[in-house]
């Protein structure tokens, strides 16, 4: 972990990573996703489902497989899926606390939307410590695994990839990060999907959650 006493830039997935996957938040949005696409494509919810992943597996997002094959409006699309009652997850005053130790910048990058970003980081009482926030929206839509995702995101906040570390819940949305340069790290879990590439070289480090242990970890380091 010492490679990483230098990092300048700490970037971080939002879903699945800043909070625990086992809170079952994305499920919310997952719901909504399926009701939306059961509405606007006229299907029922089984359908819907299966459109959902089809898309989600083939273009990154189920957001971009609606645009392309269905020119749906991704505004109204992203409005509807992250406008969940997350009011039930509670403040984790543990990754707070390592977080603020963490004196260098500190960015999210998400697939989502800013909206989305907002409800959670409020939720968890960290939304105040971050530089900004990547989304969807100011990736025009070109989601992550894809490098143009991130190059977008390291030329919009001027940041360099070399001395940068990204956290992520899937395997391979870490591929184009270390291209540019990025040390990463896999939150390990058992979802299928997530975990593919689990073996590869350019994960730099693997952890079981929570985010708190990890970089308390890193911080004891710093602190020797």
């Amino acid at each position: 972990m010492k490679d990483l006493l230098d990092i300048k830039y700490w970037i971080f997935d939002l879903d699945n990573t800043l909070y625990n996957g086992q809170t079952k938040v994305f499920s919310e949005v997952d719901k909504k996703m399926s009701a939306f696409i059961s509405k606007k494509l006229n299907v029922d919810l089984i359908k819907a489902k299966e459109i959902q992943k089809k898309y989600f597996y083939d273009t990154g997002t189920t957001l971009s497989g609606l645009m392309k094959y269905d020119n749906i409006d991704p505004h109204e699309f992203l409005e509807f899926v992250h406008d969940i009652d997350i009011s039930w997850l509670p403040k984790d005053l543990l990754l707070r606390e390592e977080l603020i130790k963490i004196k260098e910048k500190k960015y999210i990058f998400t697939n989502g939307s800013a909206s989305h970003v907002t409800n959670i980081t409020q939720q968890l009482g960290i939304e105040d410590l971050f530089e900004a926030a990547f989304t969807i929206t100011d990736a025009d839509f070109i989601p992550k695994p894809s490098l143009e995702y991130y190059k977008k995101g390291v030329n919009k906040f001027n940041i360099d990839p070399k001395k940068s570390v990204l956290f992520e819940d899937i395997c391979h949305n870490l591929k184009e990060a270390k291209f540019l340069g990025m040390k990463t790290v896999w939150l390990e879990n058992d979802e299928p999907f997530a975990s593919r590439g689990k073996d590869k070289p350019y994960i730099d480090y693997k952890f079981k959650g929570p985010l708190s242990s990890f970089l308390q970890k890193i911080n004891i380091l710093k602190a020797a």
